[in-house]
């Protein structure tokens, strides 16, 4: 039996905006759930952004999602592809993109993970600490998504570039 990949959950967001915490949402639900089943070769983590020590945390991973909310016009979630990319426009130096992330991997470590980028649709932004009741619908079909994909260790079927 091949040994597990060590998958990444990473989250990204502001619990305090409402549907902002999605994906911090999704790692807390997610933890009880990866402990009960064993498998302790999923790890998660939870952050307000990303940052650029991040390509630290995820060049010893065969796979990394990073979860985030989403304000575009997609359905329920979305799971894409995350390609490497240093542009100008993906780092300020208040965050980080998945994009960017992954190329100062690549960059300083040589190491290049299956990326992929889970957005959950969000539709309140307020500073409030609690998800609207369509984000919750949404966390909640996404949520049953990622278990699927973490029993398979497969991200990388009928999914998008993003």
């Amino acid at each position: 039996m091949p040994p597990k990949k060590r998958i990444l959950i990473y989250a990204f967001g502001n619990p305090g905006r409402q549907d902002d915490g999605l994906g911090n949402r999704l790692v807390e639900e997610l933890e009880p759930w990866l402990q009960k089943q064993g498998f302790n070769h999923v790890t998660t983590e939870s952050n307000y952004q990303l940052n650029i020590e991040d390509a630290d945390n995820i060049k010893d991973r065969d796979i990394v999602v990073f979860v985030d909310a989403s304000i575009e016009d997609i359905d329920d979630f979305h799971l894409g592809i995350v390609e490497p990319s240093e542009g100008r426009s993906e780092f300020t130096m208040h965050a980080a993109s998945p994009a960017y992330i992954l190329a100062l991997c690549i960059k300083l470590y040589q190491k290049h993970p299956e990326t992929y980028l889970l957005q959950i649709r969000g539709y309140e932004w307020e500073f409030l600490e609690k998800l609207s009741p369509q984000a919750e619908q949404n966390l909640s079909m996404a949520l049953s998504f990622i278990k699927e994909r973490i029993k398979q260790e497969d991200f990388a079927e009928n999914i998008s570039k993003k």
